[in-house]
C-alpha cells in the first residue's frame, strides 16, 4: 500500500518497541489498526455517496431520454421523411375529393350493369366427379 518492503517495516517495529515499550505496545497497535478500519469505513461511504450520485445521474438521464420518446411525433417524422414537399398528400386529397365528388348509384343500378349469370349449374358440370383437393399418396406412380 505504502511501498514498504519488510526491512523497512522490522525498523518500524524496532523503533516502536523502544519509543512505546512492550507493556504498551498492544495497545497502540489496537488503536493503529481501529484507525486504519475507520478511514477504510469513511473511504467505503465517501465511495458509496459517489456511486449513489452517478447512479442518480444515470437514472435522471435515462428519465430524460424515455420522456423525449414519449414526446416523439413519429407520425410527423414519417410525413417529413417520406413526403418533405408535401406533394403526395396533396395527390390524395385530390383523388379522395374527386371520389367523393362521384354520384351516388344504388345497388339495383349496379346489379343491372352486370353481365347475366346462369342461375342454375349446367347439366353437363353436375355429372362430373368431384375433383379432390390434393392427391393422396400411393395414388399416382412415378414412371422411372
Amino acid at each position: 500500500m505504502f511501498g514498504l518492503s519488510w526491512g523497512e517495516i522490522g525498523l518500524i517495529m524496532a523503533v516502536a518497541l523502544i519509543a512505546i515499550g512492550p507493556k504498551d505496545l498492544p495497545v497502540a497497535i489496537r488503536t493503529v489498526t481501529g484507525l486504519i478500519k475507520k478511514a477504510r469505513g469513511m473511504a467505503a461511504e465517501f465511495q458509496g455517496h459517489v456511486d449513489d450520485m452517478m447512479r442518480e445521474a444515470n437514472l435522471s438521464d435515462v428519465k430524460g431520454e424515455i420522456d423525449k420518446l414519449r414526446r416523439f411525433d413519429f407520425r410527423g417524422a414519417a410525413e417529413n421523411a417520406l413526403d418533405p414537399d408535401g406533394t403526395m398528400r396533396a395527390t390524395v386529397r385530390e383523388v379522395n375529393d374527386g371520389v367523393a365528388a362521384m354520384p351516388y348509384r344504388p345497388p339495383a343500378q349496379v346489379e343491372e350493369a352486370l353481365p347475366d349469370a346462369p342461375a342454375v349449374i349446367p347439366p353437363d358440370a353436375a355429372r362430373k366427379p368431384p375433383v379432390p383437393a390434393f392427391i393422396p399418396p400411393g395414388t399416382r406412380r412415378w414412371g422411372f
